[in-house]
């Protein structure tokens, strides 16, 4: 029996006071009027009533100090607005006119103090190990802020100052900053353009400089100045109805690959939600659920050190549920799966497309332009507006939450000899159950190799795993099996899969693994073998790669392929096997399972091979859990043959799985 691990820190802080929904706006201002306290209370309603409030730690936020406030404001900027608090509200009114977008109020001076304040503490918290992820709700939102002036409903950059305390109070060298609001956060760009410790990743409406704040560089071609060339990364949305695929395309061909390359010591959110569906500013059509995606994403970097502060969000039903979609994925749920057709807009991969190119001189990872005019990408330009399609999408939500609730075990593990001297998280199950004897025997009589005692054993173990997460009584599993039957007891659990309704199995097989020959080519299933001969995409879904080299090569390998085909087969259930000889090193095996969990709505089990070490079979269970998984350790650019056989690969399946598309079609239908 595994030991349980009663050391770890509780996972998630939430960063709260209710005196930052003391400031609001006071005279008549249609532009200003969408900042308001209700922004804040219908979010905290909607965490409490999901019941993530109460798993969190609740911090209680704490007023930044004026040197503090110094590490990215100017001291007369400061005096300035301390200087709010006593004024009357014609003076109020006069000074804000003097900046774009900003409304003052008596209270907007501690509110923004303890919105920066927040921000502070979830930084310390996470750094000291205290925590290891968590959400500061805050207002006023700060990403707009700059040295000397607010602009945008901002006062004090909160994510700026957090960077900066990082850097200077704990030493930190490398931090990426995620700013996914639908606005430029200018600000922070601004702050951190020179300086190379920081990695800042924006996408935002665009429309070629005509949303606001209607600045040149908020495009793609502005990378950074000095030293910080190449760490400033901004992606601009050049048309609305911008959605999920879209969002997870910019993750999967922009934003991860640079950012596994700078390997951060921590990640800041920008957490702005007018980027979802609904929201007035954005009309953008990302659905809730995609930011829980993006937050799993995340998690998989800088040891899980994610520290994320809200900014905009202006439809309240949308920003609610789009704040508890991502304190979820911090809290380690699953994520729901995603809604809708997985193919990315015509203008989104233009935009994809003219950053990789921008980017490509700085970053290694960018710098093979593979991809191009392979196939003709219908509906790109039949885009509409998010507000009208919202409330369809909120309401498909919410049912799907109720149809689909949050498994009452996350992990369950059935490892025999292997599970010896484990230590795993405390509600990780040991699962000593298994299938019926008699539905065991059935299936067994499939192959010669699972008539053996402990193949037979195995199996059994194996189906009553897989029945508990098809049945949604588990969310993922892993199990040992002995290397004779792996393929036998891998074809097995494919076919039981596929015998549920109309479930959908992807199969990673890394390994000695064969496809089994009798499998039906029916789209119903989708086999990627990792380690096969040679580079080959034998059918449309069924496709082989050679294990990559190095570290480079390994991430290109599963950042442009493996979870492009994930996202666009959009799986009920993956299979993870690791046979005989895989051949991935532990981090390498974890940093796929920690992905593959991510499209697959949690939805994992991963067969390991007996003779594996312990090790392998902790870390597996840790990431399938939602905890981080280990550094793959210093970065290695991709081998020639590599690219070479990811490239080709591409060109052979981008006409079928779109979401593999880094450039846009020369024409549009």
């Amino acid at each position: 029996m595994a030991q349980s691990d009663h050391s770890q820190a509780m996972g998630t802080a939430l960063v709260y006071h209710e005196a930052m929904t003391e400031a609001r706006l006071l005279w008549e201002d249609p532009e200003c009027e969408i900042e308001s306290p209700e922004r804040l209370t219908t979010a905290l309603e909607c965490l409490q009533q999901r019941g993530l409030e109460q798993r969190c730690l609740r911090l209680t936020a704490q007023e930044a100090s004026e040197a503090e406030l110094g590490l990215v404001h100017s001291p007369e900027y400061v005096a300035l607005m301390r200087r709010t608090q006593a004024l009357g509200m014609g003076e109020l009114q006069e000074l804000s006119g003097q900046y774009d977008a900003i409304y003052f109020h008596p209270s907007t001076f501690r509110c923004a103090r303890l919105a920066a304040g927040a921000g502070l503490q979830l930084v310390d918290a996470v750094l000291t190990g205290a925590v290891h992820n968590g959400l500061a709700l805050v207002r006023p939102p700060g990403h707009h802020s700059q040295r000397a002036a607010a602009n945008g409903f901002c006062v004090f950059n909160n994510v700026a100052i957090a960077a900066k305390h990082a850097q200077q109070k704990h030493g930190l060298h490398r931090i990426l900053i995620v700013d996914w609001d639908v606005h430029h956060g200018q600000g922070i760009q601004y702050i951190f353009e020179d300086d190379p410790g920081v990695l800042y990743f924006s996408w935002h409406r665009y429309e070629h400089g005509r949303f606001w704040p209607y600045l040149r560089e908020s495009n793609a071609d502005a990378v950074g100045q000095g030293q910080g060339r190449g760490f400033t990364v901004n992606l601009p949305w050049n048309q609305v109805g911008m959605g999920n695929a879209d969002y997870v395309a910019a993750f999967l061909h922009v934003l991860l690959p640079v950012a596994f390359e700078f390997d951060p010591e921590l990640v800041l959110v920008a957490a702005g939600f007018d980027s979802a569906i609904g929201d007035p500013e954005g009309q953008m059509q990302a659905t809730p659920e995609c930011f829980a995606h993006l937050t799993q994403l995340l998690q998989v970097l800088a040891g899980g050190r994610v520290c994320a502060m809200l900014e905009g969000g202006y439809h309240l039903e949308s920003l609610s549920q789009s704040v508890c979609m991502m304190v979820q994925a911090l809290l380690g749920d699953p994520a729901p799966p995603l809604s809708g057709p997985m193919v990315p807009h015509h203008s989104a991969l233009e935009s994809i497309q003219s950053v990789r190119a921008a980017q490509a001189p700085h970053w290694t990872s960018l710098q093979q332009q593979e991809g191009g005019p392979f196939s003709l990408l219908p509906g790109g330009s039949e885009l509409k507006t998010a507000a009208a399609q919202a409330a369809t999408a909120l309401s498909s939500l919410l049912d799907q939450l109720r149809l689909r609730p949050t498994p009452p075990v996350r992990t369950a593990v059935a490892l025999t000899s292997l599970g010896a001297g484990l230590v795993l998280p405390a509600d990780v199950l040991h699962e000593e159950g298994s299938a019926p004897q008699e539905e065991t025997q059935a299936w067994a009589r499939l192959h010669k190799a699972l008539a053996k005692d402990e193949a037979l054993t195995t199996l059994g173990k194996v189906l009553y795993l897989l029945d508990g997460i098809l049945d949604g009584q588990m969310s993922s599993g892993i199990a040992a099996t002995p290397a004779p039957a792996a393929a036998a007891t891998l074809d097995v659990a494919i076919r039981r899969g596929l015998s549920q309704g109309d479930q959908r199995v992807l199969c990673v097989a890394v390994g000695q693994l064969d496809r089994p020959s009798d499998l039906a080519d029916d789209g119903r299933n989708l086999w990627l073998n990792i380690r096969g001969k040679e580079a080959a995409a034998l059918s449309t879904f069924h496709v082989s790669v050679p294990l990559p080299e190095t570290t480079g090569g390994f991430l290109n390998c599963v950042l442009a392929l493996v979870l492009p085909l994930a996202y666009g087969f959009q799986p009920d259930l993956v299979l993870l096997a690791l046979g005989p000889a895989h051949g991935l090193q532990d981090p390498q095996a974890a940093l796929l399972a920690a992905l593959l969990r991510v499209p697959a709505g949690g939805g994992v089990l991963a067969l390991v091979d007996v003779e594996s070490t312990p090790r392998l079979a902790e870390v597996l269970a840790r990431v399938l859990h939602g905890e981080a998984p280990p550094s793959l350790g210093p970065f290695s650019v991709a081998s020639p043959e590599d690219t070479q056989a990811l490239m080709y690969l591409r060109g052979q399946l981008e006409p079928h799985w779109k979401m593999l598309q880094v450039a846009a079609p020369a024409s549009v239908l």
